[in-house]
């Protein structure tokens, strides 16, 4: 499925992202209400497991083997993500006084951040410890749970293909299901002020909600595309609701639908990957670049100076990180090996 614009989506919601973080982490725009900054971040990451739940489940459904399936998600994900980290250790070495004294806790940050465990190793010692946030890549917390669905869907799979006709009623199941364990989660996290309740409400099953829509794009992608503006129509008003007091449920539902709409309609294609698919390495490299733009002092500056630097290194850290660690990686018959100027990567 060639013909659409998730790339596009993708690389806007990874954008979106990264300016709440630069509003966020750099408090440079005091006129700019964060919560509402805050609110695009929180849907922009909501629409990128949408479109992990479609494409990934696609992907799966075009592979022959679980071993080949999971190969191809190691490939796309872990190498990137392993080099932001260890770049980032690195770097903490060579700038800190005394690199030994910090040795241990540098270690510490790279194996636990390997495994995805980033709430164990957030910070880096002597690293961004006089800013707003001391977290070395604050946005790296969703890389897990898009790995934990990698790992859970072919057993979902597995049960959808038992369920034959029912196959949806069981998907609808296991939306409700998600959504009733995030709200649950969430009301006692707030009724007892505990962050770490919250913070679970967040992670699977409370995001599967999201994953389970975005799958149904991929089952219902030739309506999409021929009902694209029923489904827009509708997706507007569900996720306008969605922010109505004890209407969260049906977000999933509505950003599943806008999704499916833009991204299927007929029409001009935007093909934002054609030099290079750079949404997941933005997504993964800005949150420490503009943490060293502002250790460096350039906010401090000129606020507009501090914004341009960390764009630009943003986007030129995404380009070489696609270019030398990505791409390369990625197997022989993915499309961007076969292609220099794809369209799309699963």
């Amino acid at each position: 499925m060639r013909e659409n614009r998730f790339d596009f989506l993708r690389l806007v919601f990874a954008g979106m992202v990264a300016v709440y973080h630069m509003v966020a982490l750099s408090l440079s725009a005091p006129g700019v209400p964060e919560e509402r900054l805050a609110s695009l971040a929180e849907v922009s990451i909501q629409g990128f497991f949408v479109l992990s739940g479609a494409l990934v489940f696609g992907s799966l459904l075009r592979t022959d083997g679980i071993s080949a399936y999971a190969m191809k998600r190691i490939r796309r994900l872990y190498p990137a993500y392993l080099t932001v980290i260890l770049i980032s250790a690195i770097a903490a070495l060579a700038l800190v006084p005394e690199p030994r004294e910090h040795l241990n806790g540098v270690l510490h940050y790279i194996l636990a951040n390997a495994v995805f465990l980033n709430f164990l190793g957030p910070d880096l010692p002597g690293v961004f410890e006089e800013q707003r946030f001391t977290a070395v890549n604050g946005a790296l917390w969703t890389i897990k749970i898009e790995v934990m669905f990698y790992i859970v869907l072919p057993i979902l799979v597995w049960f959808l293909n038992l369920t034959g006709k029912l196959r949806l009623v069981f998907m609808a199941l296991i939306y409700i299901a998600a959504e009733i364990w995030r709200g649950f989660l969430e009301a006692k996290g707030l009724a007892s002020g505990s962050g770490m309740i919250i913070q679970l409400s967040r992670q699977l099953p409370g995001q599967m909600s999201f994953f389970i829509a975005g799958m149904l794009v991929w089952e219902y992608r030739d309506l999409l595309r021929s009902k694209w503006f029923i489904a827009l129509t509708i997706g507007v008003i569900l996720t306008g609701v969605s922010y109505l007091p004890y209407a969260e449920a049906v977000r999933a539902a509505g950003l599943a639908l806008l999704i499916g709409a833009i991204g299927l309609a007929p029409g001009p294609q935007i093909n934002a990957a054609r030099f290079g698919d750079i949404s997941y390495g933005v997504y993964i490299t800005h949150f420490p670049i503009i943490q060293t733009v502002i250790a460096v002092g350039l906010f401090q500056t000129s606020v507009a100076t501090g914004y341009a630097a960390s764009a630009f290194a943003t986007v030129m850290a995404a380009f070489l990180l696609w270019h030398l660690i990505e791409k390369p990686f990625l197997s022989r018959d993915n499309w961007y090996r076969r292609h220099e100027k794809g369209d799309q990567a699963t």
